[in-house]
């Protein structure tokens, strides 16, 4: 039996959400290690600042955008849930396609390369996601499956959650979570060994469909349509995102210019 804490601390009528700490934790670490990667690299360490933030801002309302498409029903009753985001319902593929459009808008303003940013960005995408699903966890969002067999089971008790009460569960946020950091961690260690431009982003698009593809099958809440009864929609989009990473690969590795020095 476990008993998550949604709120962290509460200061008169003003509430700290677990998630929301964890989620400025995961962005923090994550420009952290951009702004070294842009130094190791020689790019400007501010214009990546600045991009981050508009990056942040774009996966946020691309990701509410997203969920709020897939359940309308309770954004026409109450349209100020929409800003309740503490609630659940951030959509990771809303938000990744909301921030890719602000970084190719962003990158063309300012005339930088799109898939070498995007390769120093990769590392931190996976590590927030990692921060973000350990948020999902305590606020009790994007649960699995009823399991009893486990002995990692796990049961929601806390009055807050988002997950079904005193009923064990399969800790999908912490799969997902964990899946995240194996990403990362591959990404890290291997971005001084890299051929060409744009391969980390895809191998991250490549290894984030595959994983999401497959721990969907432990997830237990309503995430919209399910295809011939067997496929969510996050199936069918990780199936369709670790496709065009294999055709990106291949064609960006065919092209093979020059790699950056890597001091």
């Amino acid at each position: 039996m476990i008993l998550m804490y949604p709120v962290l601390f509460k200061f008169g009528k003003i509430s700290i959400y677990t998630y929301g700490v964890l989620i400025a934790l995961g962005f923090l670490a994550g420009v952290f290690l951009v702004r070294k990667e842009a130094k190791r690299l020689e790019e400007n360490p501010d214009k990546m600042m600045d991009l981050c933030f508009y990056l942040l801002i774009a996966a946020i309302i691309g990701s509410r955008l997203f969920y709020v498409a897939t359940t309308p029903e309770m954004f026409l009753s109450d349209p100020l849930e929409f800003f309740r985001i503490w609630n659940g319902g951030l959509v990771f593929y809303g938000g990744f396609l909301g921030a890719l459009a602000a970084a190719v808008v962003y990158l063309r303003f300012h005339r930088m390369n799109l898939w070498k940013t995007t390769d120093i960005l990769a590392p931190s995408a996976a590590l927030g996601q990692f921060f973000g699903r350990l948020g999902c966890f305590f606020a009790g969002c994007c649960y699995g499956k009823s399991c009893s067999s486990l002995p990692w089971a796990m049961t929601f008790t806390h009055p807050g959650s988002l997950a079904p009460l005193h009923v064990p569960l399969h800790p999908s946020q912490l799969y997902h979570a964990a899946g995240n950091l194996i990403i990362f961690l591959l990404l890290w260690r291997h971005r001084h060994r890299k051929s060409f431009d744009g391969q980390l982003f895809w191998a991250y698009v490549l290894m984030y469909g595959i994983t999401r593809g497959f721990l969907e099958i432990f997830r237990g809440d309503y995430r919209g349509t399910i295809f011939f009864d067997v496929l969510s929609i996050s199936q069918v989009i990780g199936g369709l995102m670790a496709l065009a990473a294999v055709i990106a690969l291949f064609l960006l590795g065919k092209k093979k210019p020059p790699a950056h020095p890597t001091p």
